[in-house]
């Protein structure tokens, strides 16, 4: 990679902050608040793709926010063929927003590599998560002073990976497209979204892409220091 950069930009779960182990806790904690007996690995091997597949349609405008929030939990419990009224399927959604931020696991060497890069580069983020949370996970995991803007899908009014989130994150951030570049762990959202615009682009993924070798690619967060 040419290092002519100015900007980088980081996705935020998934990327920085440990999602799933964060998540995971969450509903440990959640199901003990509402005194809900149910094994956490088997709800989370249900939960966990039919999350992803509502997070897509999310991000394309099939489903809104609230259809999200409640739909995924409910095709899971019905999924695992355990009946779940209504009311404490919207009380366990509440919860889980309200708990998620209180976890705040960051990927091995998240702080190093951005003590690291925060001396070289405006460190940015572009995130798709809910602006209630977001903000709450950047303080709570105590990475918020990395970061000189932070674009949230919700304030852009689009999602990654359309173009015009990438654009407002540039105009925010006072940065060149051409001089920035955006690291994420979604192919289709982060990366490609990024590419399109005229980015450059660092796919994180413990899962190597067989596809795109044009695309440089980290499984390990310290590895940006051989890129940038």
């Amino acid at each position: 990679m040419t290092n002519n950069i100015k900007d980088v930009f980081f996705d935020l779960d998934h990327t920085l902050w440990d999602f799933e182990k964060n998540s995971a806790l969450t509903f440990q904690k959640i199901f003990e608040v509402n005194q809900l007996q149910i094994d956490l690995d088997v709800f989370l091997n249900a939960y966990i793709p039919i999350n992803e597949d509502y997070w897509k349609r999310f991000r394309t405008g099939e489903v809104d926010k609230e259809a999200l929030r409640f739909g995924r939990l409910n095709d899971t419990f019905e999924y695992l063929k355990t009946p779940v009224k209504a009311d404490l399927i919207y009380k366990l959604s509440d919860d889980y927003l309200a708990y998620l931020s209180s976890f705040n696991h960051l990927f091995p060497d998240t702080t190093l590599v951005l003590g690291y890069l925060q001396t070289k580069y405006n460190l940015h983020i572009i995130t798709n998560g809910f602006d209630e949370v977001q903000y709450s996970k950047l303080t709570g995991s105590n990475i918020n002073q990395y970061f000189k803007t932070v674009t949230n899908s919700e304030e852009a009014g689009v999602k990654k990976p359309h173009p015009d989130i990438f654009k407002y994150a540039l105009q925010k951030a006072n940065a060149e497209v051409n001089t920035s570049v955006m690291i994420g762990d979604n192919l289709e959202a982060d990366i490609l979204g990024a590419i399109n615009v005229g980015f450059k682009a660092i796919y994180f993924n413990e899962t190597p892409l067989t596809t795109y070798p044009e695309i440089t690619q980290i499984d390990k967060l310290i590895e940006l220091k051989n890129f940038l």
